[in-house]
């Protein structure tokens, strides 16, 4: 039943193709019933011992029939196949269209080797489904039928006899079908195991070499695929039964036949030439009937993975617009206002609780806190990555989750801590959020992001591909080329998620410099571990434990002594003996983090 609710959508878009591909089916099995006819009748008349030229018309005639059916059923399998492909196409168009819709949620509680296997090994068995499968079935329906319908004409009691036997064929699939089903299922579960497990091996390749771990990854690589083949296996065993099954059954027929019409020849009941055509139509029906068994494992694979697919488009994106949204509604000025917000991811402890503050159109906020406190966790919802527990974020004095989802997001310039980049030309990564083609206001960005000093570095400059997820960028230039792609987007809040971690002090400065009057007529919210990010901000406010604890501004803050003071302090002194110790010769500085970046 989920395979029929999943797949029929698709293929009833294709409905007339389909229809008309049934028809040629029936057409190509009509005339394979002709030769037969005309087999029986040529042995008839070797019997009146008729010439050459009778017999030469006869094998004519066989031949164009021959040419005549192979074209018809060429077209037939043609129609039917050119609709799994494009089925195919429509249903991963639909499933990549729905995991941009899903949570980010949704995909962190998920393997993505998985999520890819089902765009992938599923999608191909439903395409076997719909396309072989659905063929090789229809063409079983209509050649079973007319067949035994000209079996019939010759001789019923013939016919009952070799019929008798065909019941089988559904005992075995019942017994047979739905174990198939089950064990495909677990090897397409498995080899979604096998994918997670190598697509997060080719992602995390530095740190395995780093750590010299790759004897323990390629055991636990062989666990999951020894699994893998066990699984399979056990499905090709099953499998593995459909086909001499289907061919024992055929045999068992044509061993009636030969009995029962065996006798019928010598007790002159039917003649000879009846007796072979009908040898032939029941000839005819053993591909089919073979080819049933191996249409009926192909719905078993197509059903199994059927159900994966189903299980990504019946999720319910928790993110979404809904009857609240607001159609047409679209940030102007940026004011953001966090209303007593509190959240809570899942069962966890609350990441914020009771959250008040505002930013007025135009101005800066910076927000700081030790790691954990819940910096980011502002952001995510300003964007609505996650929705507030309870309280509201409000945006020119509506609620974010009154704006239409697009729209909000659009209005907002966002540079996460983990920067990810495309293997794209390094332009295309800054202009990912650009709606339209300006040049000026890339290279604006370009400049602004302190970027422009590295494209000399850079074969291309901008048109340079930088590999996937920009592994061929030191950490400080990927980040400040996410930088330049907020500021190439042009939007009316920018968002800095601890974005200047991975860039020296001067450079940081530099970067600060371009951003005062890219933030001079946008709202700006700079998350930040260093001070020197924020302190020239508008206001500032110390998170932890998910509270408010201190807000003001950087003068201010220094005169409360408290918690964001300490902070200054502690900085002012690393400072010092990191300049002490360039002066002894010693680089503190130069972490691997740093020294890799800039």
């Amino acid at each position: 039943m989920t395979t029929f609710r999943g797949v029929w959508p698709y293929l009833r878009r294709h409905l007339a193709s389909l229809i008309g591909g049934f028809a040629l089916l029936v057409g190509a099995n009509l005339l394979a019933l002709i030769p037969a006819f005309l087999i029986g009748q040529a042995i008839n008349a070797l019997q009146q011992r008729v010439d050459v030229s009778e017999l030469t018309r006869y094998a004519l005639m066989i031949v164009g029939l021959a040419l005549l059916t192979g074209l018809v059923a060429f077209s037939a399998r043609f129609t039917m196949l050119r609709v799994s492909r494009f089925t195919e196409y429509e249903m991963r168009t639909d499933l990549f269209k729905k995991f941009q819709r899903l949570e980010l949620d949704y995909f962190q509680q998920r393997k993505v080797g998985d999520l890819v296997a089902r765009a992938t090994n599923d999608l191909t068995a439903i395409r076997m489904m719909t396309g072989p499968g659905l063929t090789n079935l229809c063409n079983t329906i209509v050649a079973f039928t007319v067949t035994a319908i000209a079996m019939v004409r010759i001789n019923t009691r013939l016919t009952l006899y070799t019929l008798t036997v065909m019941p089988l064929i559904t005992v075995l699939f019942i017994v047979v079908g739905e174990g198939i089903r089950r064990r495909y299922r677990a090897v397409q579960d498995q080899f979604g195991e096998v994918s997670a497990r190598a697509q997060e091996n080719f992602s995390g390749i530095r740190a395995v070499k780093a750590y010299a771990q790759e004897d323990k990854e390629q055991e636990a690589f062989n666990r999951v695929n020894q699994e893998y083949v066990k699984r399979s296996v056990a499905f090709a065993q099953l499998n593995s039964l459909l086909w001499p099954s289907m061919y024992f059954i055929a045999g068992l027929a044509a061993a009636i036949l030969l009995w029962v019409g065996g006798s019928d020849v010598i007790a002159g009941r039917i003649q000879l030439g009846q007796f072979v055509q009908f040898n032939t139509y029941l000839a005819a029906l053993a591909f089919p009937m073979i080819a049933l068994g191996w249409a009926v494992n192909l719905f078993q694979q197509g059903s199994a993975s059927m159900s994966r697919i189903q299980e990504v488009f019946d999720a319910p994106p928790a993110i979404a617009d809904g009857p609240r949204t607001r159609a047409g509604f679209a940030p102007q000025r940026g004011a953001v206002e966090f209303r007593s917000v509190s959240l809570r991811y899942g069962d966890g402890p609350e990441a914020l609780h009771d959250v008040s503050f505002t930013v007025p159109a135009g101005s800066s906020l910076g927000v700081v806190g030790h790691t954990g406190a819940g910096k980011s966790s502002l952001v995510n919802l300003l964007a609505r990555v996650y929705d507030v527990t309870s309280g509201a974020v409000l945006i020119d004095g509506v609620d974010v989750r009154e704006i239409p989802l697009e729209a909000l997001r659009r209005s907002i310039g966002y540079v996460p801590q983990e920067t990810f980049l495309f293997s794209l030309p390094l332009e295309e990564n800054v202009a990912f959020g650009m709606r339209d083609d300006d040049p000026e206001r890339l290279e604006h960005a370009v400049e602004t992001a302190q970027l422009a000093k590295d494209l000399v570095d850079f074969p291309q400059g901008l048109k340079t591909t930088i590999g996937e997820r920009g592994v061929t960028l030191s950490g400080g230039q990927k980040q400040r080329a996410s930088i330049a792609r907020a500021i190439a987007k042009d939007p009316r809040i920018l968002v800095l998620d601890d974005a200047l971690s991975s860039v020296d002090t001067n450079t940081e400065a530099a970067i600060l410099e371009g951003l005062r009057d890219v933030m001079a007529d946008r709202t700006s919210i700079l998350i930040a571990h260093r001070i020197s990010t924020v302190k020239n901000l508008d206001a500032i406010i110390v998170l932890e434990h998910g509270r408010i604890v201190e807000r003001g501004t950087h003068r201010e803050l220094l005169a409360l002594g408290g918690a964001y003071a300490g902070m200054y302090r502690r900085q002012l002194l690393s400072e010092e003996l990191s300049v002490d110790d360039d002066e002894t010769g010693v680089d503190e500085r130069a972490q691997p983090s740093e020294a890799a970046s800039d």
